[in-house]
């Protein structure tokens, strides 16, 4: 009974020097891919953050636009204003 018993913890020793390392080795592996991925992230914050900075300017040019789209109208209506008096004056001269 002896014999068995020091046969099946040899064979469990056997078998646990066998698969410890390789255990170890997937929990280093998964270790390392964790810490890739959360650099990763960190570079993708990063990334985001700074594009988040940079469109901020878009609201700024959207008013800009509605601004010079108003103004454009009111220069037509200078220019519009503008072509009666020419007509008035030149209408006055010629008379």
């Amino acid at each position: 009974m002896e014999s068995v018993v020091n046969i099946l913890w040899l064979i469990l020793l056997i078998i646990t020097v066998l698969i410890l390392p390789y255990l170890i080795y997937l929990l280093h592996s998964t270790w390392k891919a964790s810490k890739n991925i959360e650099r990763y992230f960190t570079e993708m914050k990063i990334a985001g953050s700074g594009i988040a900075n940079n469109t901020e300017n878009i609201k700024a040019l959207d008013d800009t636009i509605q601004v010079a789209s108003g103004m454009l109208e009111v220069a037509g209506n200078i220019n519009t204003h503008a072509e009666t008096i020419e007509v008035t004056l030149a209408g006055r001269t010629n008379k």
